[in-house]
């Protein structure tokens, strides 16, 4: 696992906190290269779907050309929810690298643990609490200000 691909994810994250997204980053990873990457962007397009793990899957299919990424690694910067569990598994991604757990709306150790479900086809390597401290602090910094704007 390199911290490179976690600090590229980061930016990613402080990327979208700063054209006032919930600041969330993911990167794809494919042989050592990135392949794809995202920030949500659901404001932006008004598109609930626009999470920043599903913005670098997309990117990623489009730039190789297939739906399946297998052989791929995907760092992100929150535990992803349910959703991005769920495209996370059909992409078939190999690994999955993420930051701070979301006890409330995470959907891969909390929640409805997507991949412990008998219905889930493919579930990738899970590593949690990489770089935790920080990708939690750029969340906890974004509601901060948010709150001191009301």
């Amino acid at each position: 696992m390199s911290n490179s691909f976690m600090d590229e994810a980061l930016a990613e994250a402080r990327s979208a906190g700063e054209r006032g997204e919930v600041p969330i980053g993911a990167v794809l990873v494919v042989d050592g290269a990135i392949v794809g990457r995202g920030g949500n962007r659901t404001r932006e397009r008004n598109d609930v779907t626009a999470h920043a793990e599903i913005e670098a899957i997309r990117a990623a299919s489009a730039l190789l050309g297939r739906e399946r990424l297998t052989g791929a690694d995907l760092y992100v910067t929150l535990e992803p929810c349910a959703m991005c569990a769920a495209a996370i598994s059909f992409a078939r991604i190999r690994r999955l690298y993420y930051g701070a757990e979301d006890p409330k709306g995470g959907g891969v150790d909390h929640g409805g643990r997507f991949y412990g479900q008998p219905t889930c086809h493919h579930a990738p390597e899970v590593y949690s609490g990489i770089r935790e401290g920080e990708a939690a602090e750029i969340l906890r910094q974004f509601f901060r200000e948010r709150r001191e704007d009301d």
